[in-house]
């Protein structure tokens, strides 16, 4: 396959044509904060908005999950415009998640941690008021924990039960109101899922957890 050469933060890499940004600047060692991104999906949601970069000649800062590598392109990961864009974006995401890292079975490896590592965010709201919702946690299946007071709506849940499960997993409600549940919104535990894992293995956070034998 055809490779290109771009630029990124001021480091010249190679990628495969028609590649997504996100993917040629990790797999180069180049960190661009992201949640909801799949490798190999056609056509990424792009839910997360944490990806924004900008490449030069372009009127605004794009999402990198969404944008193909060309030849010859200038990308910049970290600019004013972008790092305001993707604090907003985190802080929204926090604004309504159970921060409570303590306890949670993704301490250490959850990548909210990473993002506010990465780029020196607080892991608090400071300039957003505290939405929580109060959502009960799903104990009903024999091998998933579900919280959803932590999902962040990434959607890899859904997409990888469609693709390896039993496709019990969707989305249901709109703007606030929105959430990852099954048909029905029945318990998981009765929902036909077949207990798989495959939805705690790409889970970024502790929304969807294994159970501890």
């Amino acid at each position: 396959m055809k490779t290109v050469t771009l630029t990124i933060d001021g480091r010249t890499v190679q990628a495969r044509e028609g590649e997504k940004l996100l993917w040629a600047a990790l797999e180069n060692g180049i960190y661009i904060p992201n949640l909801c991104a799949i490798p190999g999906v056609k056509h990424p949601a792009a839910a997360c908005r944490l990806c924004f970069v900008e490449i030069e000649g372009y009127p605004r800062p794009v999402t990198a999950c969404t944008e193909p590598v060309v030849e010859g392109m200038v990308v910049s990961t970290r600019s004013p415009r972008v790092d305001r864009l993707v604090h907003t974006a985190f802080e929204l995401l926090l604004s309504n998640h159970h921060l409570d890292c303590a306890s949670c079975l993704r301490n250490r490896s959850c990548e909210l941690q990473r993002i506010a590592r990465e780029r020196r965010f607080p892991l608090r709201v400071k300039r957003l008021r505290k939405l929580e919702r109060n959502l009960q946690v799903d104990d009903s299946s024999p091998v998933v924990r579900y919280n959803p007071g932590k999902c962040v709506l990434c959607g890899r849940c859904v997409w990888v039960c469609r693709e390896k499960g039993t496709g019990v997993l969707g989305f249901a409600g709109r703007g606030f109101e929105r959430k990852v549940t099954t048909f029905g919104d029945v318990p998981l535990g009765q929902s036909g899922c077949n207990g798989c894992g495959e939805c705690t293995r790409v889970c970024p956070v502790g929304a969807m957890t294994g159970k501890q034998a």
